[in-house]
């Protein structure tokens, strides 16, 4: 494994230099820095991260690519390098230049990145700037990753671009297995915490707030408009029945063909995009909800449908061995497991959870030990022991 002494930068010996630990000594500046700014679930990972660490007296820089969400509220000390996704070679190396800048004048003492873009180029860049070590967060399923990123990922991650590599659940361990010894060696499990969405409004003053019928039954999904999120599946739910709405919280590139099948299926005047909600408010739009539709194709983790399961709201979610590991507590499941592919399940266990009472009950009481299972002070502190090895 390559080792850095990231204080030579600033002039500093090994031995002149002033020990750099978690538990005594002045603390790191940590440097997160991931592709784009925007309300998901990456970015709420790296939010409460960064808040814990700075809890914990660290110095904190947030540095995002280029800005996504006109709606993001970045965390204090967030630099950008874009105002928004290169759209040309020229907007890249000017992206790029920038990225290499901020990280030589920050001169943090270690850099996390997020999502595999953020990684590739953001140990890339430091590597070339800097001698802060590098721990890369690994949330992107393979399935998400084009080939050319996954093959520099796998370089990068066996010649020692990355110090550390985290993954959020033991289904992503068992799918990177297949990785060079050398990836496989860095790899750590840093499961995801997440911050309490407890129902703080009842139903019928979360719907007004955010203009949702108030009178019938409300289906809905957070997550970015993407197809790998399969929301189509959720749409085709509403010829079934039409008492049903969907409601969806989320942005992406998706949105435009998801509208034209609303449109084909008839069911527009059903179909409710609320854009990007902030983490702040997501508590209200899961009050909202009689149940959090979840048919997603990939996950590493699934943290909006953990924040729902915990929140009280009988979820049906994708028969993925992730979200079968993730969504349970002591081996007793908090959500509904489904092949969201085949529409006729999907229907069903919908209808079952609107009318089964006690199936409802049941999975809201395994639920309440998500947030035992899943705790932020925990992540933090696992992120902690990973600075003080490679620092």
């Amino acid at each position: 494994m390559l080792h850095y002494q990231p204080n030579k930068q600033s002039g500093e010996t090994n031995a002149t230099a002033p020990a750099r630990s978690s538990r005594g000594g002045p603390k790191l500046h940590v440097l997160l820095a991931q592709t784009q700014a925007e309300n998901a679930g990456a970015q709420e990972i790296s939010r409460l991260l960064g808040a814990g660490l700075v809890a914990r007296g660290y110095r904190v820089n947030h540095l995002f690519f280029f800005r996504k969400s006109s709606s993001f509220d970045e965390p204090p000390d967030t630099l950008y390098c874009a105002p928004g996704r290169p759209g040309n070679p020229v907007a890249l190396l000017r992206m790029l230049w920038t990225l290499g800048r901020h990280i030589r004048t920050t001169r943090p003492d270690a850099v996390l990145t997020f999502q595999h873009f953020g990684n590739v180029i953001g140990a890339g860049v430091t590597r070339l700037v800097s001698r802060a070590p590098v721990v890369a967060n690994q949330v992107s399923s393979t399935l998400a990753m084009g080939w050319p990123i996954r093959t520099a990922d796998i370089i990068m991650g066996s010649i020692g671009f990355f110090d550390r590599i985290t993954l959020n659940s033991r289904d992503m361990e068992r799918e990177y297995s297949r990785y060079p010894a050398a990836y496989r060696s860095r790899m750590v499990h840093v499961p995801h915490g997440f911050d309490d969405k407890a129902l703080t409004l009842s139903k019928e003053a979360a719907r007004q707030k955010l203009d949702l019928p108030p009178d019938r039954v409300l289906l809905g999904c957070a997550a970015r408009l993407h197809p790998h999120k399969r929301l189509d599946a959720a749409i085709r739910l509403l010829p079934d029945e039409p008492s049903w709405h969907l409601a969806l919280a989320g942005q992406g590139a998706d949105e435009a063909r998801l509208r034209q099948l609303a449109n084909e299926l008839k069911v527009s005047d059903r179909l409710h995009f609320l854009g990007e909600i902030a983490p702040s408010e997501m508590a209200d739009f899961l009050a909202c909800l009689d149940v959090f539709v979840f048919p997603t194709q990939a996950e590493t983790f699934g943290l909006a449908a953990v924040e729902a399961a915990n929140a009280g709201v009988p979820s049906v979610v994708t028969d993925l061995p992730v979200l079968r590991e993730v969504l349970s507590y002591r081996g007793r499941p908090t959500a509904l497991f489904v092949e969201a592919s085949d529409h006729a399940k999907l229907s069903a266990a919908v209808s079952r959870l609107l009318t089964d009472d006690q199936l409802r009950d049941e999975l809201r009481q395994n639920a309440k030990g998500l947030r035992l299972r899943y705790s932020v002070d925990a992540m933090v502190e696992e992120y902690i022991r990973i600075l003080d090895q490679v620092v």
